[in-house]
């Protein structure tokens, strides 16, 4: 078994991960995180050819794109879990199965690069809905473009296309970085500078990154005393 990975700054030479990431995916996850990814994209073209956009599909399309970031999830059997899961949901809006995991890479290396980058930019988007959702935030217009997005990856499109496409999501994901910004401000106020300590001190350490304030609130909870 092998994988292909090239989503984040951390790849071997800057060209791609093919035999175990080098921040810790092995393979078996690579290729369960990419027939995820497959599934999430017939997902939304069954609800794009239905004309149902459910919030259950909103929930499988965001939990599932926010996996595939780097160090995010990395079990395996929770993305087939998920795939399954997402694959049930799809057949249930009568869809088909017109996506796989090799469409990932098929095509010349612009169409690939023009692809990519659009899911990568759902990724992205994906993470700042999911956690503007844990604190009650929605916008319609943030979800529809999840399914108009993944949707995409399926299509054929001109270059131009593919521009249009990544032009028209940086505008949607300014939408979605104003809601989590109105998420985290309305559930904790303003940020302001505060003094904090410098010193080192002997681990170990648990480390959260800027926008993953309600892990934050429920970790200060947990640990508190």
């Amino acid at each position: 078994m092998s994988m292909f990975c090239f989503q984040c700054e951390q790849t071997v030479a800057g060209k791609g991960c093919t035999v175990r990431g080098v921040c810790g995916k092995d393979e078996v996850t690579a290729n369960n995180l990419d027939g995820l990814t497959a599934e999430l994209v017939n997902l939304a073209a069954a609800a794009e050819k239905a004309k149902k956009f459910e919030e259950s599909s909103v929930k499988f399309l965001l939990d599932g794109l926010f996996m595939r970031i780097t160090n995010v999830n990395f079990d395996p059997a929770a993305a087939e879990s998920l795939r399954e899961s997402a694959a049930a949901k799809r057949k249930s809006l009568g869809g088909d199965e017109i996506f796989t995991a090799k469409d990932l890479w098929s095509g010349d290396k612009d169409i690939r690069s023009l692809r990519s980058t659009l899911l990568f930019g759902l990724d992205g988007m994906a993470a700042y809905a999911h956690h503007a959702r844990v604190l009650g935030k929605i916008d319609k217009d943030v979800d529809a473009w999840m399914y108009k997005g993944l949707a995409a990856l399926a299509k054929e499109h001109s270059v131009d296309e593919w521009l249009g496409l990544l032009m028209e999501l940086g505008q949607v994901n300014l939408k979605c970085m104003a809601l989590l910004d109105e998420a985290n401000t309305s559930a904790y106020g303003m940020p302001v500078p505060v003094k904090v300590s410098t010193d080192i001190e002997k681990g170990p350490f648990i480390v959260i990154s800027g926008h993953d304030l309600k892990d934050l609130e429920m970790l200060l909870k947990q640990t508190q005393g």
